[in-house]
């Protein structure tokens, strides 16, 4: 006599949070990144709250196993803005990817400014 194994299947629901905060750390890593730039409801975080959200800079959007992610940025000053992008884009969808097993169906870059260096930075640099 066997015995069959009922396998009960449910639904895997992985949050927005999650999945920014995975973009977060693979848009950081890229060259020419200065900063994630933190919208409105970061400012009202760190106001109110004292803390600083984890996914500043990112915005999500999920549907039907696919999703839609926003990056805002702040390049470093002489970075190739649309290759660092490229890069961005492409860091981002692997990194979500391979972490969610979500299909990536767009990475959007918003360059908010570009990060110039202080005149102390550049005299220690020629130093």
């Amino acid at each position: 006599m066997s015995t069959a194994k009922e396998q009960i299947e449910g639904t895997v629901k992985i949050s927005d949070e999650v999945i920014a905060v995975c973009a977060v750390n693979a848009a950081l890593k890229t060259e020419g990144v200065a900063c994630l730039a933190g919208g409105i409801s970061n400012t009202l975080s760190k106001s109110i709250l004292g803390k600083e959200l984890l996914s500043k800079g990112i915005k999500v959007s999920q549907t039907d196993g696919t999703v839609e992610i926003d990056v805002f940025i702040i390049v470093k000053y002489h970075a190739r803005i649309p290759a660092v992008a490229w890069d961005i884009q492409e860091n981002v969808r692997d990194e979500v990817q391979s972490m969610t097993d979500l299909s990536v169906t767009a990475v959007n870059i918003h360059v908010q400014g570009v990060e110039i260096p202080s005149e102390e930075a550049e005299v220690n640099d020629e130093k």
